[in-house]
């Protein structure tokens, strides 16, 4: 599904994030941004050991705050490792409300054309996939009205299940 807001898209599919064509991937990373199963494991598997090793380099972080690492042997050029829970591995609507804003300003700053993100929170996190989309479609639609990223052309939502796609899909719809 595919909805325009001024220049920009937001799209979604099912698929696998690690081999999405796109300048940035955004990892749903913990508070210390160590790289293990879920989204994470996808990344640092398809990407190389490299992207963990930059990533542990500049945690911990707060959670709701995002970083830049390469994207190693990915597809993509950067990752944005957006800390959606801590060590508890807990995470709630305003960490990824915080999370995906954090990471839509990075992409902003490297000045790049097109963004993909995970669901954050919804795997390890436990996050109802519902809620996630609500959160995380209405901070892209916010950020890309704001005129704050005039270079971000297309938010591409890559999504593992059909559960998840069909929750992202349904506040898409809602947005249209």
């Amino acid at each position: 599904m595919v909805i325009t807001i001024g220049q920009a898209s937001l799209e979604t599919e099912r698929g696998d994030i690690s081999q999405a064509k796109v300048d940035a991937v955004v990892n749903a990373a913990n508070n210390h941004l160590w790289m293990g199963s879920g989204v994470e494991g996808a990344l640092k598997r398809a990407g190389g050991l490299e992207i963990e090793r930059a990533a542990v380099a500049k945690g911990p972080v707060q959670v709701g705050e995002a970083v830049v690492t390469n994207g190693g042997a990915l597809p993509a050029r950067y990752v944005i490792h957006a800390a959606v829970m801590g060590q508890d591995l807990r995470t709630d609507q305003s960490k990824i409300r915080q999370a995906t804003k954090n990471a839509l300003m990075r992409a902003r700053e490297l000045g790049i054309g097109s963004v993909a993100f995970p669901a954050l929170g919804t795997g390890v996190g436990g996050f109802p996939p519902e809620e996630a989309a609500e959160a995380m479609i209405d901070e892209c639609v916010s950020f890309i009205s704001s005129e704050s990223a005039p270079s971000l052309k297309k938010i591409l939502f890559v999504l593992f299940s059909d559960d998840v796609l069909r929750a992202f899909e349904r506040r898409l719809h809602g947005r249209n």
